[in-house]
């Protein structure tokens, strides 16, 4: 059997664009921009907060959870949402790396 594309990366390549396609949405942004205001972990409101439906915006949740933007646990029925701080921790490493660059470079 053949390698698949990732094969062909990197680790931290294959996370970074892990992270990259799960805010390639406006509304997974939106999501993780209402949590960084309220600042403490949502258990329901993020639906009354987008112009989504229930479902959706559930799914939305979910790529963000299965790239570690955000932690999710359990609290009675509901699930309580926040920001991962790991994944957000790789997240400036990577680009720090890329604005150092870029700052010193001497290219067109």
């Amino acid at each position: 059997m053949g390698a698949t594309k990732t094969d062909h990366f990197t680790d931290e390549q294959n996370k970074i664009a892990i992270i990259a396609k799960a805010l390639g949405h406006p509304a997974r942004v939106a999501i993780i921009e209402y949590l960084l205001k309220v600042n403490t972990c949502i258990c329901g409101d993020i639906v009354n907060e987008l112009p989504l439906a229930q479902a959706t915006v559930s799914q939305h949740l979910k790529e963000l959870k299965n790239a570690g933007l955000i932690k999710g646990n359990i609290e009675g029925t509901a699930i309580c949402y926040c920001i991962d701080e790991n994944t957000f921790a790789i997240l400036k490493e990577y680009f720090s790396k890329i604005i150092v660059t870029v700052t010193n470079q001497k290219c067109c």
